[in-house]
This record gives C-alpha cells, sequence and structure tokens, in this order.
C-alpha cells in the first residue's frame, strides 16, 4: 500500500488487520465491548482520563483550581489504557458514550452529573468555579472562540499530521505534506495571536490556553511526533515563549504528571487521589519501595 495504488472500492470495509499503531483500539461502531464498571473514588470529581493532550487540558484545570484554593476541585485521576480498550468498557461508555478519553463525573451534588469532550469538561468546570473564563461578554467570546479553535484544529494535528507523520504504517508523502501544510498554518495562526498578546485570548490565563498548550506548546517544546525539527518550530517566536511560560507553573507540569504512562519514572503519575501523591506514588518512587 504505497499511498498510490490504491484505488477505492465501491464499499468500504473495515480490515482490522491494516498495521496501524491504533488498529487494535480503532472501530467503525460505538458502544461497549465489554462490561466493567468503572471506580470511584472519596472526591467530588471523578476523573476517567489518560495523559494525552486532550487528557492533560483536564488535570492541569483541576490542578489550577486547586492552586487557588477552590477545594470543591479535589479529584480522584482513574487510568484510562486506550491501548488495552479500557474506553470500551460499559462503565466508560455509560460516561462518555463516544469512547473517548477524558470523561468526567462530577458527584457533588444530589444527582451524578457526566460530561465528557475536553473542551466541554474545560467551560463545566470554570463556570463551576468563577475561574479562567473572562466574565465580561467580549472576553467571553474571544476565550470561548480560541477554546473552539483549538477544538477543531486538534483533529489536524493529531490525527491528521501526527498520525500520518508518526504512526501510519506506510509514509504517505501527500498526506504528511497536506498535515504539515495545515498544522504550519495553525502555528502561523497562533504565533501571529501571540505577538499582540500576552496570553491566546488576552491578558489573563484562560482556558484557551489550558486547551491549546497540550498540543500546541507541547510541539514546540519538542515533545510531540518528534517533528519540531521538521516542521521548524524556532520560527515561531511568539509561541515558544508563551509555550515556556505556560510550562513554569506550576500547577501545569503537576497537571501534565497525571495519567501519564512515558517519559522519566518520576514524571509519570499513573493514578492521582491526593496531591501528596505526587510526592510519594509516582513511579520512581513506586519502584524504589518494591
Amino acid at each position: 500500500m504505497s499511498g498510490t495504488d490504491y484505488i477505492p472500492p465501491k464499499v468500504w470495509t473495515w480490515n482490522k488487520a491494516n498495521g496501524g499503531q491504533f488498529a487494535n483500539i480503532n472501530r467503525p461502531i460505538a458502544g461497549p465491548t465489554h462490561e466493567k464498571e468503572l471506580p470511584i473514588g472519596r472526591h467530588p470529581l471523578q476523573l476517567y482520563s489518560l495523559g494525552t493532550p486532550n487528557g492533560q487540558k483536564v488535570t492541569i484545570m483541576l490542578e489550577e483550581l486547586l492552586a487557588l484554593g477552590h477545594s470543591g476541585a479535589e479529584y480522584d485521576a482513574w487510568l484510562i489504557k486506550i491501548g488495552e480498550g479500557d474506553q470500551f468498557g460499559s462503565g466508560f461508555v455509560a460516561v462518555n458514550p463516544n469512547s473517548k478519553i477524558p470523561a468526567l463525573m462530577d458527584r457533588s451534588g444530589p444527582k451524578p452529573i457526566r460530561v465528557f469532550e475536553s473542551g466541554a469538561i474545560l467551560t463545566y468546570l470554570a463556570e463551576k468555579f468563577g475561574a479562567f473564563l473572562p466574565t465580561e461578554p467580549g472576553e467571553r467570546a474571544e476565550c470561548l472562540s480560541w477554546l473552539f479553535w483549538q477544538m477543531g484544529s486538534a483533529p489536524y494535528l493529531g490525527g491528521g499530521f501526527g498520525h500520518f507523520y508518526a504512526y501510519a504504517p506506510v509514509k504517505i508523502e501527500y498526506a504528511i505534506d497536506r498535515f504539515a501544510m495545515e498544522v504550519k498554518r495553525q502555528l502561523d495562526v497562533l504565533d501571529r495571536r501571540l505577538a499582540e498578546s500576552e496570553y491566546v485570548a488576552g491578558s489573563q490565563y484562560t482556558i484557551a490556553d489550558i486547551a491549546i498548550w497540550p498540543w500546541y506548546g507541547g510541539l514546540v517544546k519538542g515533545w510531540s511526533y518528534g517533528a519540531a525539527e521538521f516542521l521548524q518550530v524556532e520560527d515561531y517566536k511568539n509561541v515558544l515563549r508563551w509555550a515556556d511560560t505556560i510550562y513554569s507553573r506550576p500547577a501545569v507540569q503537576r497537571g501534565r504528571m497525571v495519567n501519564r504512562l512515558s517519559g522519566d519514572p518520576s514524571s509519570q503519575l499513573h493514578e492521582r487521589h491526593d496531591a501528596s501523591d505526587f510526592e510519594t506514588r509516582t513511579q520512581d518512587k513506586l519502584a524504589a519501595a518494591e
């Protein structure tokens, strides 16, 4: 399958043995594949996630809320191993019918509330705690516009560029060129905005920054797909400045560790149930205690 000799059939059929890295977890149908209830911890907020860029958005938000003193933002973060199909368990599908991380259950009230899709979770938490989302109409509109910009652009960066550049079983020049062009255009959009504004939505740090940073901040920091040189990220100096500013925040550094399965063991906190876990339950600490 070189990318030049494929002729689409009249009717597409699902070929599970396509050799792709995610062939065992992607499928063309919804719903659970097995019965499995989700665990419930002691905190008001129950997060079921993985430390991907989308997962990091929510853990960063929760750590930022706790840093502001919002004790109601205490949370249990349960690991969902998407490579093993945890997202297709009946309990997870009940929280997110789309079988994607992250998924949140708010059990602080008389009736549990489910929230899925990372942008929806950020907005829900911002409104619940009155933080990181401006209330002035124009500023709020700007913040939400950039939030939805990220939600719309991520499929090009992750599902498009990241997939064909880093994960596809064959390298297809047309696909890589198509998505690299779009990612660089998006980086230029962001760079031009950050040339006139300290943060994405204006002078204040908001959920727009929290949503965009794990994707585009991670890209220019060299953490995503090994593609920093390929995309010449050094050209986007305003994005680099912004990425470093966000990363200097302690809550961002903590949030990036939660549900993380890669990198240095000291940066991996597979589950988070208490603030002290960052000091006592990272993978290096657990390994040393064995």
